[in-house]
């Protein structure tokens, strides 16, 4: 009686997933995960309907899947250039670089984000909201220690992570529009904007406005506390 290894399976097991989650995005080419069948899904991977209850729970688990996928291997990447010495500036254009190569290169991927952020699948939504969260407190930890934060809150920041991922946001949806032909419009337009924002936030503690938060209150950034005095 002949066995198939441990170290065998797993790996047939890993590439079935990853036939499914192939196979899915696809579909999701023409159609959004709501409307995708299980039944499609397998037909298409070669699998069985019962492989698929082997990974996946249901359509939306192997769309939150595909989100982790896509948003997940971002998070070492915008990591590294957010933590490189220099320009502040420099490093957000090189930000920029990484999502245009990124979307280049996994169009299909991003096409699924752009269609599902705001789509009907509600584990879906949830798992982009939580991957985008994440990354604004990333943003957040490292802007903190740049000198030109000093006396920012921790609300403050988050805000401005907030809306430096709402730019990567938008700029993957524009680079998805333009295509390779017009990548280089959408890069130039995204540095100018992310300098806008820059020259804001140089001066955002100039003086307060009646709707900002008590300097003691607002939310906390996990990993540090509120800094401002």
């Amino acid at each position: 009686m002949s066995h198939t290894p441990v170290g065998v399976r797993q790996t047939q097991k890993l590439r079935t997933r990853q036939a499914l989650l192939d196979a899915a995005l696809a579909l999701l080419e023409h159609q959004s995960l709501s409307s995708l069948g299980l039944r499609e899904v397998t037909r298409a991977a070669g699998v069985t309907p019962t492989a698929f209850y082997r990974h996946f729970e249901d359509t939306a688990a192997l769309g939150v899947a595909l989100v982790e996928e896509t948003l997940g291997s971002l998070h070492g990447l915008i990591g590294a250039v957010l933590t490189e010495t220099g320009d502040s500036e420099e490093r957000l254009d090189r930000s920029v670089e990484v999502i245009a190569r990124h979307v280049g290169a996994q169009p299909a991927h991003f096409r699924f984000i752009a269609r599902e952020q705001h789509g009907g699948v509600v584990p879906v939504r949830a798992a982009i909201a939580a991957q985008l969260l994440r990354f604004a407190q990333e943003v957040a930890l490292a802007l903190r220690e740049e000198p030109g934060s000093a006396g920012w809150s921790a609300e403050d920041l988050l805000m401005l992570g907030g809306l430096y991922v709402d730019h990567m946001v938008i700029t993957a949806s524009a680079l998805l529009e333009a295509g390779p032909t017009g990548e280089r419009e959408v890069v130039r337009v995204a540095r100018r904007r992310l300098r806008l924002v820059s020259l804001g936030r140089a001066h955002w503690l100039d003086e307060r406005h009646p709707l900002d938060p008590p300097v003691t209150g607002g939310p906390t950034v996990p990993g540090y506390e509120d800094r401002r005095p």
